[in-house]
């Protein structure tokens, strides 16, 4: 399992991924999850992924090395003319994978399991976040639903459907990207450190941040003690409920 947040905001965006793959309790490894594409100043398109590490694997390989097109000729992710073609060309890869590894997948038991985050900007145009299914289809961010998650999801949620809005900053939509991330990481041992992230403002076709906090590092270790000290508080200056069992006569 994993967990993976993009957050499109009025700045630019933020995608967080962990890096945790586990096949067993005796099987745990660290994979990069968060892949950036980029010709600096011109496109900026990063991928996050969550699913069977083999499939997932194959559809970055794929896309980096390129598919034929109907004309014969090569074409990479990188070589798309807009985000929407990349996304199709995501989707379009994922169903490639599925043609040559589904079946067999299926036969053995395992499943064809894959989706990913895929969020960037191509000169000229507007800075758009997709979520991409293992079916190839997807769905894309908007300025009323501007965060999108995948993998294990159901614990940082409720933190971003409180606090995240398109008009919050970038750093304070960074900020809580990692409260999310270290509450499903709280929650879910499956979900682990080091963990991957990515700032990009609009209109710069490049990172203003890429980077991966590994154990210890002395930000994210105070963000959580913060974060745990402040729930502590907000639940002591809630008063207790009123709801007293009636005295049994």
């Amino acid at each position: 399992m994993t967990y993976c947040v993009g957050i499109l905001v009025k700045d630019g965006i933020v995608l967080i991924a962990d890096t945790r793959t586990n096949a067993g309790f005796d099987d745990v490894s660290t994979y990069r999850k968060l892949h950036v594409f980029s010709r600096p100043g011109e496109k900026l398109i990063a991928l996050a992924t969550a699913g069977n590490l083999a499939v997932t694997q194959s559809v970055i390989s794929m896309v980096s090395e390129g598919i034929k097109n109907e004309e014969g000729t090569i074409e990479t992710l990188l070589d798309q003319p807009t985000m929407f073609k990349a996304a199709q060309f995501v989707g379009r890869a994922i169903r490639a994978v599925y043609d040559v590894d589904g079946q067999m997948l299926s036969q053995t038991g395992a499943s064809f399991d894959v989706s990913m985050l895929m969020a960037g900007e191509i000169k000229g145009e507007a800075m758009r976040l997709f979520m991409i299914y293992r079916a190839g289809n997807f769905i894309e961010a908007t300025a009323d639903t501007c965060y999108l998650q995948i993998g294990e999801h159901k614990y940082g949620k409720p933190i971003l459907d409180r606090a995240v809005k398109f008009d919050t900053e970038i750093y304070d939509a960074l900020k809580l990207g990692l409260i999310s991330m270290d509450s499903t990481m709280r929650s879910n041992l499956s979900v682990g450190l080091p963990i991957d992230m990515l700032v990009a403002r609009r209109g710069a076709c490049a990172p203003e941040l890429a980077t991966r906090i590994e154990a210890g590092e002395p930000y994210f270790h105070d963000l959580r003690e913060r974060w745990s000290a402040a729930l502590r508080a907000a639940h002591l200056a809630i008063p207790r409920p009123p709801y007293k069992q009636a005295a049994q006569k």
